[in-house]
């Protein structure tokens, strides 16, 4: 009987495989592929508490305000990307601003409810934190059949998650996907980097501790210094406890985290940027698109992909 290391191929012919997936227009990495147009949606939910960095008014579109009902945030949605060229549904809602957890379980019923029973909607996306979820609003969720839970992870690391009050620790992190994902629901990881004390180093090592995480998809996303926030003022009285990585920095710590990150998880976001408004230390000013482009080149200079050197 042959035996084929495929490992072994790869690596061989690896200036190959690079050419041809640049070929076939394919990424070197697992980019998630949504089934619809997310539309976000601000449901009147809060938080247990306020992390240092956050300020939730930075990250949602005018249409998204809670003021609205639900089905009116969906339907000026929809007009929203319809006057932007892109293409009409399948739709997903995308309860993204604050905790969307972070309630008793019939509220989660009457705003996951409406959301469901709009008829452009094929299914919803939950974004809320590890420590906003039980075994009963687990069991509604999975009993929709057609949703994602997005958690707010940030750090897989205690000291950081205690700096920035996030108010939980990773242990809660590894509860809550492990019993989302045992429920058949997909399971997304949200992490940022850069948050203080916390080097290259450390986040490489912290690779190992999310590919041990039942996870379908992974965010990644830069630190932002958002004006009136603590860590904004943490930043101006200590700036040596953050690393400020340029662009062209960043992008090679992006590659060197897929390359350890496991080849089976979906990557849904490497990057993110506010209205230059909000910010308290200019960002980079690149477009998603023309950053996409930009790291794409550098794993194809590099000769590398997703998952290239886990042991």
């Amino acid at each position: 009987m042959i035996r084929i290391n495929y490992v072994t191929i790869v690596s061989k012919y690896k200036k190959i495989f690079i050419l041809c997936k640049a070929m076939w227009n394919e990424k070197l990495y697992n980019a998630l592929k949504e089934p619809g147009l997310k539309l976000v949606l601000d449901a009147g939910f809060s938080c247990p508490g306020r992390c240092t960095f956050c300020d939730n008014a930075a990250f949602h579109p005018a249409y998204s305000t809670r003021a609205k009902s639900i089905s009116q945030q969906l339907d000026e949605g929809i007009a929203f990307h319809a006057a932007r060229g892109r293409k009409e549904g399948p739709y997903l809602a995308y309860f993204q601003s604050y905790s969307n957890t972070y309630a008793p379980l019939e509220r989660l019923r009457e705003v996951y409810g409406e959301a469901l029973a709009h008829p452009a909607i094929s299914g919803i996306v939950i974004g809320t934190r590890p420590d906003c979820v039980d075994a009963e609003k687990l069991d509604y969720i999975a009993s929709l059949g057609c949703a994602r839970m997005e958690y707010g992870i940030e750090s897989c690391r205690d000291e950081t998650l205690l700096r920035v009050r996030r108010g939980h620790d990773f242990a809660c992190a590894e509860k809550a996907a492990r019993e989302t994902a045992a429920r058949g629901i997909p399971v997304c990881g949200h992490f940022i980097l850069g948050l203080p004390g916390e080097t290259r180093e450390t986040l490489l090592e912290d690779v190992k501790r999310i590919n041990a995480l039942p996870l379908d998809s992974v965010k990644f996303h830069q630190l932002q210094l958002l004006k009136g926030t603590p860590m904004a003022a943490e930043y101006t009285e200590r700036p040596e406890d953050f690393v400020r990585w340029t662009l062209d920095e960043y992008i090679d710590l992006l590659c060197d985290i897929l390359e350890r990150l496991r080849p089976d998880i979906a990557v849904g976001r490497l990057a993110a940027s506010v209205p230059p408004r909000f910010l308290a230390v200019p960002g980079w000013g690149v477009k998603a698109a023309t950053f996409s482009d930009l790291l794409d080149r550098r794993l194809g200079e590099r000769q590398t992909w997703q998952g290239k050197i886990i042991p």
